[in-house]
């Protein structure tokens, strides 16, 4: 299996300036695992895994959605309950989303099982989750290249210790940069970013920034790219799932030590797979998406860059 991605599934309701959507599929497996399945097709890979829990009225038509395009979805588990299910909105500059409903439902009890196919993907996410998760996670499973894992504010509140020491058993952390200065205890960005990589020992630090772009710090190198410059900003749910799960996929092509050109060509199309990403509600936008406009708007961006 080239991606076991091990997260959140849910049913997300999202109001925004631009409208509101009700029980929506989400959360941070979907949103990754969509984005690298579609990176998958483009890049001829195998198979992406998904491993997470879903209560019994999670809906038959999203399951075969999800397998039509390709996912393999045996990971999956189904509890007695309901999925978990958040409601937010966005308002303003539309960067930080205003949560005003968290029901956990089956996901507050969840035990991640890697089923044992699984176990030795060429790349492991772990999406967030409670850090104590995914170090189990890790436990269970034998990557062949790339760990991956990703956070939240709120573990770094109320579960530092372990969050850290879970931080020291993967090759590659992807965080925001609100987070980064929480972790380091210090507001300086760039300062803040390499006492991370000090305090955690991590290979590659990718630090995401909102409508400021992306930075990766890569041993001594630096990758800084820009936002993709959208207009059609309708809902930034899952834009850092599809971010690191398009990440996943492009370092499951590669092999060997992840290069900085490697990292950089990742960090584009993951940047131009996020701009998709916020430009409907839910996952309507991502699991539509073409190719050819993939490929079209990717050589925009890159005609940007030069």
């Amino acid at each position: 299996m080239d991606v076991v991605m091990v997260g959140s599934i849910a049913y997300d309701s999202v109001e925004s300036p631009e409208g509101k959507i009700d029980n929506a599929l989400g959360g941070s497996a979907i949103y990754g695992g969509i984005a690298s399945q579609f990176h998958a097709h483009r890049l001829n890979l195998g198979s992406i895994g998904l491993v997470g829990v879903v209560g019994n009225d999670f809906l038959e038509s999203d399951r075969k959605s999800l397998e039509e395009l390709g996912l393999d979805l045996r990971g999956i588990e189904t509890a007695e309950g309901n999925t978990f299910r958040w409601a937010g909105s966005y308002h303003g500059d539309m960067g930080v989303a205003q949560t005003h409903d968290t029901q956990l439902n089956v996901f507050g009890e969840f035990e991640p099982k890697v089923p044992d196919f699984a176990t030795k993907p060429t790349i492991l996410f772990c999406a967030n989750l409670l850090p104590i998760l995914q170090s189990k996670v890790l436990d269970q499973v034998q990557h062949s290249r790339l760990s991956m894992l990703d956070s939240m504010n709120l573990w770094i509140t109320t579960a530092l210790d372990d969050l850290l020491a879970v931080m020291k058993r993967v090759d590659l952390i992807i965080i925001n940069d609100g987070e980064v200065k929480m972790i380091a205890d210090d507001d300086n960005f760039v300062r803040a970013s390499k006492k991370v990589v000090e305090m955690t020992g991590c290979k590659t630090l990718v630090v995401k920034r909102g409508e400021f772009g992306v930075i990766a710090f890569h041993g001594e190198e630096i990758v800084s790219l820009p936002a993709y410059p959208t207009e059609q900003v309708i809902d930034p749910t899952g834009c850092g799932d599809s971010f690191a799960g398009t990440l996943a996929a492009y370092f499951a092509d590669g092999e060997g030590e992840l290069s900085r050109e490697e990292l950089r060509d990742a960090l584009i199309a993951a940047t131009v797979t996020s701009s998709f990403t916020l430009e409907s509600f839910g996952t309507e936008r991502l699991i539509n998406l073409q190719s050819n406009e993939f490929d079209t708007r990717l050589e925009h961006y890159r005609t940007i860059l030069s």
